[in-house]
């Protein structure tokens, strides 16, 4: 992660009124004479690189991660989106469907009054087949 993303995270998350926070300072090691062969110099630079190199890759894992997470809220987003449509296609579709069912009673009524009053004999001993 970019040093200017990481002070952005850290100023998110500090609250307004708390006071902001006290300078790093970095101390230089003294200009003494080092030894290349002396075992705590040797340790102390593979030391500081190692924890270097972990930082490198720590700061690469983030920036995927960062991205990864991008990637999956656009997805979610397009995804909501998606569904809000497709809740509005439903709704107008079962309206259709209820109106329709509407429309087949209506029909159904209009075939009982016209065609089968008209067939049912008026006395009862009258036969359809007549």
């Amino acid at each position: 992660m970019s040093v200017e993303l990481w002070e952005s995270v850290q100023m998110r998350q500090r609250s307004p009124d708390a006071p902001a926070p006290e300078p790093v300072l970095k101390f230089a090691p003294k200009d003494k004479p080092t030894r290349d062969d002396d075992p705590t110099e040797q340790s102390g630079r593979a030391v500081v690189a190692l924890l270097q190199q972990a930082a490198h890759h720590t700061n690469e894992t983030c920036d995927r991660a960062m991205a990864l997470a991008h990637k999956l809220s656009v997805q979610l987003r397009s995804a909501e989106d998606q569904i809000q449509q497709l809740r509005g296609q439903v709704e107008h579709f079962q309206t259709r469907a209820n109106r329709a069912e509407e429309w087949l009673q209506v029909i159904r009524k209009e075939i009982e009054e016209r065609l089968l009053t008209s067939r049912i004999p008026s006395r009862p001993d009258q036969s359809l087949a007549q």
